[in-house]
């Protein structure tokens, strides 16, 4: 639906000004989604329309007059995206904190990774079609393919773990400078560690609360995590004189030590003032309290094949090894929480932050609730003190909903919708979470991950559907993507390999998307015949061609047009062509007019064109250059050739008889050449002959010789008089 802007005054520059609902009294300001268009002011006319999902395509389009149209840096028009989900999260997120430049880069590198297992697919079906599997998941190392596949996605999304380059971090730093991490990142992972990493299984809650680590921060954005809780502290932490005194730096410690953040826990117990040389009381008792629950949370056993660079815990492999090192943790935080020592620290704030520190670390419920703020964090929390050894995706959706109703999201973030579809083994949940929240790219390149080894989603997505025209949701979701890529100039490229993926509609789509190319620019045509070979289009490539041809033809540069007439084999047009060719130089057989066309006579060859009409211009050609030099030169030889192309011409049927006049009108100095005549007494006579029926055609109205003089035919009768009275006198 179009709109056009409205002044600045009334509407505040809105495009339409809102004012509520009637009788609902003041109303509430409205959702703002900002719209990077790209498009220099004035804009002439809006254009609104739904997409998939909570997707809105808004095009902005310039004045079609305005001035800075003729200059090519100006953008005309431009058509972007706006993600509508509730509560300026999730989607709209995702839109904010990528642009449009780092998602081009996003879409372009995912493309190998996609047509690499696209072509791993197509092998091991045709495999499949031979053996008794009956679908490509049936084979054993299909998951390691959407793997690597995944890794090779992941990477383009960034890594929350790697550090800025060139940051020289604060020694009281808690949270560490790191790169940005994203929504999308964050739901890629989370779907890679469900339901493709098998090598995952015997470790997945500490998978989880791994996951929880790198992208706590993304659900600040809605309500209180543990990351905005440490986040506030450290901007108060320059400013303490005594950091022990306050309650926020004991509620950060508890809150990191609930989700498993052992080394920023260490970290921060190395901030109490007790560590301080310059002392005026007696803290040694103190110190060692502190210290000892440092080493308790640094050697905290984690079953897992592996730490990170970095960070704490004691790494133990299989679960023996972890009940036994668990039991020897917990007998020591038990013996320590017991300790006779308490009673020396006199430190009131630090003998009860300690003490709960040492509750969370007990598995204490009540403690672990009151130290961390989101359900999530809650959720992690239980793996880590409580349910250890808890698998199964059944055991993880019930701990989720029971940590939901302890602690309730207060808003809505995408990411907490997407663990609870994967919780629930709701692959529908999880795709309607995906496009809500994230997109099309993400949804077009996870259904590979939600089929990677899961049989009901893998039948739900591939399934054949009536009510879409008899194709699949994977199909229908990657064909929208590919609309999404077609859209703008700098993607289109790409949107192949995914229409080609379509087996349905996708081939039929990819054929329009290549007619619809603008042919202006020679390279662009040659990038679009490219992809017809690639994907072995030849009828879609020749037709291209074709309307290449058209268009240069009629712009007037026929040289291109028949090239691109050449290049299709469009032997109909050319012929075409050929013959208005031939009837243009045919009604003004002149020097200047014959050099006009000789390019494209050169151009198009002599086997072009019916009734050998090309084929004659071509001998015309030939002639007029002999006599051109046999006149410069006076020679002999070229003067006997020319002869020959003349009597050649005359007897060809095919030579028009408008062109006999200025055939033989040309040869008039040839005929008078001296001392010889070069045209023998039959040669003459068959020449006569042709100069009678042009006397008998001047007769006809049609008849027209305007381009020669009136004396033409008389010059041209004395010539041949005097050259058969010569040969006449010649011949033996």
């Amino acid at each position: 639906m179009p709109g056009m802007p409205t002044d600045g005054g009334g509407g505040g520059g809105a495009i339409v000004p809102f004012r509520g609902e009637p009788d609902q009294g003041t109303p509430s300001p409205p959702a703002v989604r900002p719209i990077r268009h790209g498009v220099a002011p004035p804009i002439f006319r809006v254009y609104i329309s739904w997409s998939s999902g909570n997707l809105l395509q808004v095009a902005c389009l310039r004045p079609p007059n305005s001035e800075g149209r003729g200059r090519s840096e100006e953008v005309a028009g431009s058509v972007v995206e706006v993600n509508l989900s509730c509560g300026g999260s999730g989607g709209a997120e995702v839109e904010e904190e990528i642009d449009e430049a780092e998602m081009r880069r996003i879409e372009y590198g995912s493309v190998p990774a996609f047509a690499l297992l696209q072509s791993r697919k197509n092998a091991l079906a045709d495999a499949a079609a031979m053996s008794r599997l009956s679908s490509v998941p049936d084979y054993a190392d299909w998951w390691q393919y959407v793997l690597e596949y995944s890794k090779a996605v992941g990477n383009l999304l960034g890594s929350p773990d790697s550090p800025l380059a060139f940051m020289i971090e604060d020694p009281k730093t808690i949270l560490k400078v790191r790169e940005k991490p994203t929504n999308l990142k964050a739901a890629w992972e989370l779907l890679e560690i469900f339901y493709v990493d098998k090598q995952l299984q015997s470790w997945l809650p500490e998978r989880l609360v791994d996951w929880l680590a790198d992208f706590d921060s993304l659900l600040s954005g809605t309500e209180s995590t543990v990351y905005s809780k440490l986040s506030n502290f450290q901007k108060k932490l320059i400013n303490l004189q005594i950091i022990e005194d306050d309650p926020d730096y004991w509620n950060g410690l508890s809150a990191a030590l609930s989700v498993g953040w052992l080394d920023i826990v260490v970290n921060m117990l190395r901030f109490h003032g007790s560590y301080q040389l310059d002392q005026m009381d007696n803290r040694e008792t103190e110190n060692g309290l502190v210290e000892a629950v440092a080493v308790l949370v640094s050697t905290m056993p984690r079953l897992r094949p592996n730490l990170p660079t970095g960070k704490l815990g004691q790494c133990c492999k299989t679960r023996p090894d972890f009940v036994k090192a668990w039991e020897k943790w917990r007998g020591q935080v038990t013996k320590l929480e017991c300790s006779a020592f308490w009673i020396q620290c006199g430190h009131q704030k630090t003998r009860d932050g300690l003490k709960t520190l040492l509750h969370i670390m007990m598995g204490n419920i009540k403690e672990l609730t009151a130290s961390t703020s989101h359900w999530l964090e809650l959720f992690a929390s239980h793996f880590l003190y409580i349910r250890p050894f808890t698998v199964g995706f059944e055991g993880m959706h019930h701990l989720a909903q029971k940590c939901i109703q302890l602690k309730p999201s207060s808003g809505t973030n995408g990411l907490t919708g997407l663990v609870i579809g994967v919780l629930s083994e709701n692959p529908e949940v999880v795709l309607a979470e995906c496009t809500k929240n994230f997109g099309p790219w993400l949804v077009t390149h996870a259904m590979e991950l939600l089929t990677a080894d899961n049989d009901y989603a893998d039948t739900m997505l591939h399934e054949e559907r009536p009510n879409l025209g008899g194709i699949s949701i994977d199909e229908l979701h990657r064909l929208v993507y590919a609309q999404v890529l077609c859209s703008h100039s700098l993607t289109w490229q790409i949107a192949p390999t995914y229409l080609s993926s379509c087996l349905n509609q996708g081939l039929g789509l990819l054929e329009i998307l290549l007619l619809k190319q603008p042919i202006q620019d020679n390279r662009l045509v040659l990038k679009t015949l490219e992809i017809c070979r690639l994907y072995e289009l030849d009828d879609v490539s020749t037709n291209i061609m074709k309307i290449a041809g058209i268009y240069h033809w009629k712009h007037g540069r026929k040289g291109a047009g028949v090239y691109w007439f050449q290049q299709a084999h469009d032997k109909v047009r050319l012929d075409r062509i050929a013959q208005q060719l031939f009837e243009r130089i045919g009604k003004s057989v002149t020097d200047d007019s014959f050099k006009q066309w000789e390019g494209l006579l050169e151009l198009l060859g002599p086997d072009i064109g019916s009734a050998g009409g090309l084929e004659f211009l071509h001998r015309y050609r030939d002639f007029k250059k002999s006599l051109q030099q046999a006149l410069d030169g006076r020679s002999g030889e070229a003067a006997r050739q020319t002869a020959d192309f003349l009597i050649q011409l005359m007897r060809n049927p095919s030579t028009p008889q408008r062109f006999w006049l200025p055939l033989l009108h040309d040869s008039v100095e040839l005929l008078n050449c001296k001392p010889r005549p070069l045209i023998n007494v039959a040669e003459t006579t068959l020449l006569l002959n042709k100069l009678q029926e042009l006397s008998l055609a001047k007769l006809r109205p049609d008849f027209s010789n305007n381009h020669l003089p009136s004396h033409a035919l008389s010059s041209v009768r004395l010539a041949l008089a005097s050259n058969l009275a010569r040969a006449i006198l010649e011949d033996p």
